[in-house]
């Protein structure tokens, strides 16, 4: 008893993927999906020599033929792909026996002009995209094993519209990429390899720990408490901080709660000792000896100091306005 065909739901609607018109930036590239579909050739069928100028891959998900590439003769089997594209001259034929079944792919790939690099996940995604299709292009005009299983991606991209998922056009997206990337893995090129951009780990640390402590600064909280959430040591800990240009761990704290606490002083009507223990002072008498010594002022003069002035406004201070 034959097996059943993975890929017998894409020949239910085999345009389906076709008709969606996918395209997506990634990296430093967009992308343009022709077609992403399955099509069947019956035994001994000749496509005749064509060339396309956008990529496009062929995998044999079943049966067996020929594949004639600029001026070599190749047979293709199950489990087989081949990328012929951009511009590359091929035949295609059946075996003159047995029908024949393709997962094919046409796409555009076309450099972007460099975007923003402060964008999330920019700086790794950019180098991503640029190494797979550095791959890409260095794969030999020949077929190859699809030893890391790139053809099952057309059916998770197939069933995403199929069933309707939610988030079909993600998903459909992140299979295309899948595609590209496994192909991208049987590069002829040794010199293509995946050299992730590295981090600086202590600047990551530090925003690590002032984000707890934003999150935070209204609780008791300490150096080894936020340390040990790194985790790293208090000492290491202290050191970031200084290094990041920061006084201490203790001083970085004072002053996240002070500047939280002007905000409130001057927002709100709130008594000074509520102001105190809602933003993570003991009491509002060492809030007041804190905040004296930083500002020179009590926070209820800060109070009544900030309402002059607001009183007082720009329109008041800076008042020319002439009569006639």
């Amino acid at each position: 008893m034959a097996k059943p065909f993975a890929y017998a739901l894409m020949a239910e609607k085999m345009d389906a993927i076709d008709r969606l018109d996918i395209q997506f930036r990634w990296g430093g590239y967009g992308f343009r999906v022709h077609r992403c579909h399955l099509t069947s050739f019956p035994a001994g069928k000749i496509i005749r020599f064509h060339k396309h100028s956008e990529y496009e891959f062929h995998f044999i998900p079943r049966g067996k033929g020929t594949v004639i590439i600029e001026d070599y003769t190749f047979p293709v089997y199950e489990g087989q792909f081949y990328l012929t594209g951009p511009n590359v001259m091929h035949q295609q034929e059946a075996d003159k026996r047995d029908p024949m079944d393709e997962l094919c792919l046409h796409i555009d790939i076309v450099p972007l002009e460099a975007g923003e690099d402060t964008l999330w996940g920019e700086q790794w995604e950019r180098h991503e995209a640029q190494m797979c299709i550095h791959a890409l292009g260095s794969l030999p005009l020949a077929p190859l094993t699809d030893q890391y299983n790139a053809m099952a991606w057309f059916l998770t991209a197939y069933r995403a519209w199929h069933e309707g998922q939610p988030g079909a056009y993600s998903t459909i997206k992140q299979a295309i990429i899948q595609i590209l990337l496994r192909a991208s893995r049987l590069s002829s090129d040794p010199t293509v390899t995946f050299e992730p951009p590295n981090r600086n780990m202590n600047e990551h640390r530090f925003k690590i720990a002032t984000q707890f402590i934003h999150d935070n600064y209204a609780s008791p909280i300490t150096l080894q408490e936020v340390a040990e959430r790194i985790p790293i040591s208090g000492r290491q800990l202290q050191r970031i901080f200084r290094e990041q240009g920061a006084d201490s761990f203790s001083a970085y704290l004072e002053n996240y709660r002070l500047s939280q606490i002007c905000s409130a002083i001057v927002e709100g009507a709130s008594p000074i000792d509520q102001i105190a223990l809602e933003h993570g002072f003991a009491s509002g008498n060492y809030l007041y000896y804190v905040f004296k010594k930083r500002f020179g002022m009590t926070p209820k003069q800060f109070r009544a100091h900030q309402a002059a002035v607001d009183a007082s406004g720009p329109d008041k201070k800076g008042d020319q306005t002439t009569h006639d």
